[in-house]
């Protein structure tokens, strides 16, 4: 019996890579610019593709693949595939939600307190021997008890809400309509609405070109000189040069950010701030989530090539 071809795309786990060999022959590639290189016979063969990147997956690169039949995104967002050439060449496509939604709000939270806290600039302190020679620290900001706005209620930014309440902090969101929340939530039609009523504002939106820079110009204008900006969600959410700007010129308090328009070469004037908390895109980064979001892609696989409804499909 002849396998199916799985073509991996990307740098996977050393756990990921045996059950991707599991039941199918497995062929690999670092990145889908490497696809047009392979030979057009076995390129004929693949009729799955496991896709790690961040890369854009157009329809000109599944024109590459013929027998092409679904596109398993490792990760919840899935704006690097063009989902709508997929569904005219009648290619599946699925992504890995909820199995991450715990890790990126525990960093959301973590990130706000890291940044109100000075955790990283006190714990520089110590190293240098500042304490000791200096006495403490300058005086951080307190979290709890402050109003944070969630841009974009979706599942992860509900389970940032619910970390927050429970450091007594006011809610308030702004979505497409409003929710079905506990009472106190506050709902805003606007995004600039939500940037003017709150302490600190969370980005959670899903990526792709409907909500590039939805986080505009006029929404940073809309925060308050002491609020705070954090975004766990894709760098392509906000206008970068409207936020750069608002931090140098001190127009807001500071922003803590896991996400940059461009990654890992991000805007070299973030490196030069001191009112910035950041991270290296690593909000679902743990072993446990990893491996989860490794099988839920598999599982997409070996349901469609099985005949089976797929667990959690884009399209």
């Amino acid at each position: 019996m002849t396998l199916p071809t799985l073509l991996a795309v990307g740098t996977f786990n050393d756990w990921d890579v045996p059950d991707m060999r599991n039941g199918f022959d497995l062929v690999t590639i670092a990145s889908i610019t490497d696809l047009a290189g392979l030979d057009a016979g076995l390129r004929g063969q693949v009729r799955a593709v496991a896709y790690k990147g961040h890369k854009p997956f157009d329809g000109a690169q599944m024109d590459l693949l013929p027998a092409l039949e679904i596109i398993a995104n490792y990760g919840v967002g899935y704006d690097a595939i063009d989902v709508v050439a997929a569904t005219a060449r009648k290619v599946r496509v699925t992504n890995t939600p909820d199995v991450l939604n715990d890790d990126v709000a525990d960093l959301a939270v973590g990130m706000l307190l890291s940044f109100t806290r000075n955790m990283a600039a006190n714990s520089a302190w110590l190293a240098r021997g500042d304490w000791a020679e200096k006495g403490d620290p300058p005086l951080a900001r307190k979290l709890s008890g402050t109003r944070v706005g969630i841009m974009g209620l979706g599942r992860i930014g509900r389970e940032i809400a619910d970390r927050l309440a429970a450091f007594k902090m006011e809610i308030h969101y702004h979505s497409r309509t409003a929710k079905d929340t506990p009472a106190g939530w506050v709902w805003h039609a606007t995004p600039e609405s939500l940037a003017a009523s709150c302490d600190y504002m969370v980005v959670a939106l899903v990526g792709g070109k409907a909500t590039e820079g939805y986080v505009s110009a006029s929404v940073i204008a809309a925060m308050g000189a002491d609020a705070v900006i954090a975004n766990i969600s894709r760098g392509s959410t906000i206008d970068e040069t409207a936020l750069l700007d608002a931090l140098e010129n001190r127009r807001i308090r500071g922003a803590a950010l896991d996400v940059f328009r461009v990654e890992p070469a991000l805007d070299p004037r973030f490196l030069a701030l001191s009112n910035v908390y950041l991270q290296p895109h690593q909000g679902s980064a743990t072993i446990e989530t990893r491996k989860g979001m490794g099988a839920l892609q598999r599982a997409n696989i070996r349901a469609h090539l099985s005949g089976q409804p797929l667990l959690t499909p884009v399209n």
